[in-house]
């Protein structure tokens, strides 16, 4: 018999504290014969500054996990802490002034206001956070800041996509999510959309958390957590971030 294969292990832990911190972190839908477990254990300490890779295939449980270290959803067990705060346990108010506060989405769906031009659906954002970048200077960011007036139909999907994370950071979050942001995108305008994410997390310093299941892309990373079946089964530090442009695409 072929000996038990090993967990793999958390990051080697650090003197400042992590921006989250999840142990056991678990996540079952449904009940008795039905249930599904799209989370079983999970483990990590992430870092301010660092940009992320989580790294599987459909259903290995990467989803959920942006989905609980976004307040999008709570877990069923085990304990997940946003710096001093404990998300595991708060209520949907306390999930919605975390989100509101210290996270930004970006998703594959650009999800932008048609009637609204890029200027107009950042300053959406913009107006309600505390201490926001002005639109103009979060759409120059990811390097459209001559595209301002521009309503959504006038623009490629990838300066579409970049308006998108504009409207993300516009807010300044401690914490940037993307769910698969070049999943609907050719190569060429992918690697123009990565190169603002990566841009966003050396600039601002931003946390960033990406989610794929291209394996190309986690060369950008610092770190790469690999997961397969509601587990991570890999920690990859990288001695050097690859730039963009020069992945094996």
């Amino acid at each position: 018999m072929p000996p038990a294969a090993t967990p793999a292990s958390p990051p080697s832990p650090r003197a400042d504290q992590p921006v989250f911190c999840a142990r056991g972190l678990t996540k079952t839908y449904g009940d008795g014969d039905a249930v599904v477990r799209a989370l079983a254990g999970v483990d990590l300490d992430f870092y301010a500054g660092e940009l992320i890779v989580l790294l599987g295939a459909s259903g290995s449980g990467k989803s959920t996990l942006l989905n609980l270290l976004g307040g999008l959803d709570s877990p069923t067990a085990g304990t997940l802490r946003y710096r001093d705060h404990d998300l595991g346990t708060a209520d949907e108010a306390g999930l919605t002034r975390f989100r509101r506060d210290a996270v930004g989405f970006v998703f594959q769906a650009y999800n932008l206001i048609p009637s609204l031009t890029a200027r107009e659906n950042v300053a959406l954002i913009a107006e309600i956070a505390r201490d926001p970048l002005a639109p103009e200077e979060a759409l120059a960011l990811v390097g459209l800041g001559a595209r301002l007036d521009h309503f959504p139909a006038q623009l490629s999907g990838g300066e579409q996509q970049r308006v998108a994370i504009a409207r993300a950071i516009a807010k300044r979050p401690e914490v940037l999510m993307c769910d698969e942001p070049t999943g609907a995108l050719d190569v060429r305008t992918g690697v123009t959309v990565l190169e603002a994410v990566e841009r966003i997390n050396r600039e601002l310093g931003t946390l960033t958390v990406i989610i794929t299941h291209n394996a190309v892309i986690a060369d950008m990373a610092g770190r790469v957590f690999t997961l397969s079946d509601g587990r991570i089964v890999g920690v990859r530090q990288n001695a050097h971030r690859a730039a963009v442009a020069s992945l094996a695409w």
